[in-house]
């Protein structure tokens, strides 16, 4: 039986992903920053082969603990870096667990045997730090796609900026490291959308979608999206994990960050959908998902599909 170690398991996104893990019958370690806050991770437990998975303590700040972590494991998923918008002091909520302990991580990697695989969770804003808006100097019409060469604004959002030197701090390590034994890639989705499958009150995702369902403005950031009915790119969080998984176990993807997005649409239309409405205009394709569906095989589903199962 091999081991997956799924850094965030327990969040919104890691979830889903280990739930597939265990679905396929992995050994599967879920870190937990917290272990005595076992409201963290409870729900876990109503998966199935809940008899392979293992809780541990770890933090990406602390070294010796990600080396206990990631000892024994075949797979590493990280899925732990902080999805958080509304932030009073980005050095210490964004920019030390998010590149700090993204440096961190690969150091540790680097150093430990038996590793096969290895799969980070990117974000759009490794492209992009402008999301959801397109950089000023790019035409109105452009279509974002792997061959873009990474966007970073100065005056962008704190988040999509730690994401952003994170994933290139992945990017120095792949070219530092020619000769690493295992493979390492990324996945880099969109806007996030669905469905819990816990009760926990701390996510970002589900919280953006409780916004932009009852149209409230919390902070000027989001004020501006209304404003500007911005076009938004989304993807499902079921195929954000099942892209995490046919990287994890799938040969030849070495060094590729994958663009992961359905279509896009304007928050009104965003609005109307999840409150079991059509929306007004036709969806838009802003992110380019081929490299995606050619080399993780995942047929994305429709935006329009995913916020109707969110109602």
């Amino acid at each position: 039986m091999k081991t997956v170690g799924i850094i965030g398991g327990s969040g919104f996104i890691g979830s889903y992903i280990t739930k597939i893990f265990l679905e396929e019958n992995y050994k599967v370690k879920v870190s937990s920053t917290d272990i005595s806050n076992k409201g963290k991770y409870e729900h876990l437990q109503a998966f199935s082969n809940v008899e392979n998975l293992e809780i541990c303590a770890m933090d990406v700040l602390d070294i010796p603990s990600v080396e206990a972590f990631v000892k024994g494991c075949d797979i590493i998923v990280h899925a732990g870096t902080p999805f958080m918008l509304d932030v009073k002091d980005p050095q210490k909520e964004l920019f030390e667990p998010t590149v700090n302990g993204t440096q961190n991580f690969l150091q540790v990697i680097a150093k430990t045997e038996g590793i096969k695989k290895v799969v980070l969770i990117a974000s759009v804003a490794a492209w992009n730090t402008s999301f959801p808006l397109a950089p000023a100097s790019y035409p109105s019409d452009h279509i974002f796609s792997e061959k873009d060469t990474p966007y970073i604004g100065e005056e962008d959002h704190p988040y999509t900026q730690a994401k952003y030197y994170a994933d290139q701090a992945v990017r120095k390590f792949i070219t530092d490291y020619p000769e690493i034994k295992f493979e390492i890639s990324s996945v880099s989705p969109v806007l996030v959308i669905g469905n819990s499958l816990s009760q926990r009150q701390d996510s970002t995702s589900m919280g953006m979608q409780y916004l932009f369902k009852n149209k409230i403005a919390p902070n000027p950031f989001i004020e501006m999206m209304y404003a500007n009915d911005v076009m938004f790119a989304m993807v499902d969080v079921r195929d954000v994990a099942e892209s995490v998984f046919q990287a994890a176990t799938r040969t030849g993807l070495h060094g590729k960050n994958y663009l992961l997005t359905s279509e896009s649409y304007r928050i009104s239309d965003i609005s109307l959908m999840l409150n079991n409405q059509p929306p007004v205009a036709d969806a838009a394709t802003v992110y380019d998902n081929a490299l995606a569906k050619n080399d993780l095989g995942v047929a994305f589903i429709a935006a329009r599909e995913t916020l109707n199962h969110c109602v």
